[in-house]
């Protein structure tokens, strides 16, 4: 595919050797005569305990009562063994199991026995792995455990003896100070900020940490300037990444205050300029945008944060510093990705999306969409979900615009695909005429390999019925296209909710909605092919889908003109009917 630069080279090996020094320290860690300190730990008092803002479910606590555990889609029922001693169906399954996240369903159940099974959940795993456990310990694990534990602490010391209070904190301190040594092996990116949260919390809530609170936060500041840009977005490019930010940064500015102590700057401008952002990546259905590991949007937390948001005002229409643009007119959205692939140690879930888009009607309703992430079984559609194919962009020649790792040894070692090339030239012009709303950018992703360039230009109504497109290549050098390597498919992944029908003469496509409203798909004199697609983030999991696609060889046709009209509903029945009694081939099953 594409060449991968010096930089990248030199930066993936230094990956590698960070992944072999941390697996090596882990070997080390779980030796036992390494897994108790030789110092004994002083079983300090807690302070305060931060809030949770993720929902919880009651009834989840009945579940785990009854020893029945489930998370991202797999289910462990314990009978008489403890569910530490069971072995994990997925890694996924035992990092949700380890990071007690879910210990905020049995606070919700709010009564005496769930108490106590939460109380006998934490010995367990104290006994257990409370020394050292390769998974449990991973700073990334470790950090989500410590935050769930101080969130939870109210419930779970609230009628608890002395001796549980004792062992809680002792293995809590000595969890932190373990932290607190391995933080720098986390994974770059929201991983590695919620290590610093959590040491950050720690400092705040356990009385002999306090010591603690000065370094803690310069790390924190340290890793707020790295990670979060001057937009609001986070490095990663991930729309879900500032959601997962957000729930820990707004507890964590009022535990700063519980204890009297002015928050960072950092925190409190990186607070507001995140907020925005939020609104800026929100369809008129109130969904996120799916781009680079962006999954189903959680409603609810979703609508907590921006409770929170004292501005409120309109979204920005440009974010430069996270490469996406966002054009809104007549209540229909707009939002494109117009940028690269991000630092490669951030990258390990970014998508080779660019000049993709999504597009929500006036009335509320998604039609053009990504393929998104999935909420479970993310390893399994992870390759998929990354791939240029996946989103509404062009593809040439099948290939992705962008390189990933591919060797799973490597993958294991890095703990994710890391991108190394890319579009490294994006152009990007923003401009608004006649009441409509034009973008035109382009991108080099494709030059080392076939020596093409791709141009797209969208062009938005000002009343938000029509969006119309123009997708161009061209030779890089400005030379001839390479006969052979210049086959397209221009790509609309449809929401799974629209049904979609090809009409007689093939160049148009009749999209309807949930709510009966209608919009035509035409592409000039270019046939539309149909074809199944998958919708991943869906919130009950992947759904069937169709995809509209337009073919062709750019040497002989380097221009492709399409667009999306909102349709009258006259017309609608007018067309079904004559399509209905002229078709004779079958309708594509949804």
């Amino acid at each position: 595919m594409a060449r991968v630069s010096l930089a990248n080279q030199t930066k993936l090996s230094w990956l590698l050797l960070r992944g072999a020094l941390r697996q090596l320290a882990g070997r080390i860690n779980g030796h036992p005569v390494l897994r108790w300190p030789i110092v004994p730990l002083k079983a300090d008092r807690l302070l305060i305990a931060p809030q949770e803002l993720r929902t919880a479910d009651a009834t989840r606590a009945a579940e785990i009562y009854s020893g029945r555990f489930a998370f991202v889609g797999k289910v462990v029922v314990c009978d008489d063994r403890s569910i530490f001693e069971m072995a994990p169906p997925s890694e996924e399954w035992a990092v949700s199991l380890l990071g007690f996240s879910w210990l905020r369903h049995l606070r919700a159940a709010d009564s005496a026995i769930t108490r106590a099974n939460a109380r006998a959940l934490i010995d367990e795993w104290i006994a257990h792995q409370g020394a050292w456990h390769p998974l449990g310990w991973r700073p990334e694990v470790l950090s989500r455990r410590i935050i769930s534990w101080l969130s939870q602490a109210p419930m779970l010391l609230q009628d608890a003896d002395m001796r549980f209070y004792r062992r809680f904190v002792r293995s809590l301190v000595r969890q932190v100070r373990y932290l607190r040594h391995t933080a720098g092996d986390a994974h770059r990116g929201v991983s590695r900020m919620q290590t610093t949260i959590a040491l950050s919390y720690a400092a705040l809530c356990i009385a002999g940490q306090s010591r603690h609170i000065k370094s803690t936060t310069t790390r924190l500041v340290a890793e707020i300037d790295r990670q979060i840009l001057p937009d609001g977005g986070h490095i990663s490019r991930d729309p879900g990444a500032i959601v997962e930010v957000l729930l820990e940064f707004l507890p964590l500015r009022q535990a700063f205050a519980a204890r009297n102590i002015a928050p960072p700057q950092a925190l409190l401008a990186a607070t507001e300029r995140m907020m925005p952002m939020l609104r800026f990546f929100r369809h008129s259905d109130g969904t996120l945008a799916h781009f680079n590991g962006m999954g189903p949007t959680p409603a609810e937390l979703l609508l907590t944060l921006l409770a929170y948001d004292e501005t409120r005002g309109a979204p920005l229409s440009s974010a430069p510093y996270s490469a996406y643009q966002r054009l809104e007119a007549g209540d229909a959205v707009l939002i494109v990705d117009t940028g690269g692939a991000p630092p490669i140690e951030m990258s390990l879930d970014a998508h080779a999306g660019c000049l993709s888009f999504e597009f929500s009607s006036p009335r509320q309703n998604l039609i053009v969409v990504n393929c998104g992430m999935p909420a479970m079984a993310r390893d399994e559609w992870r390759q998929h979900a990354r791939a240029t194919a996946a989103h509404s962009t062009v593809t040439f020649n099948d290939a992705s615009s962008a390189q990933f790792v591919e060797a799973s040894a490597l993958r294991r070692m890095l703990g994710g695909s890391p991108m190394l090339a890319g579009p490294r030239h994006i152009s990007t012009a923003r401009e608004e005429h006649a009441g409509a709303i034009e973008l035109r950018a382009s991108h080099d992703g494709y030059a080392a390999a076939y020596g093409l360039v791709h141009q797209r230009t969208l062009t938005l109504a000002a009343d938000g019925t029509r969006l119309s497109g123009e997708d161009l290549f061209f030779a890089a050098d400005g030379g001839q296209l390479r006969d052979g390597q210049d086959r397209y498919a221009v790509r609309f992944h449809l929401h799974p909710s629209v049904k979609a029908t090809r009409l007689t003469d093939g160049h148009a496509v009749l999209l309807v909605m949930p709510n009966r409203e209608v919009w035509t798909f035409s592409a000039a004199d270019h046939h539309i092919q149909l074809e199944d697609g998958v919708y991943l983030a869906g919130n009950d999991g992947p759904r069937r889908a169709v995809q509209l696609v337009v073919k062709g060889e750019a040497r002989s046709t380097p221009r492709v003109s399409w667009s999306f009209q909102q349709s009258s509903q006259g017309a609608v029945a007018t067309a079904a009917a004559a399509r209905r009694t002229r078709e004779k081939e079958p309708r594509l099953p949804l």
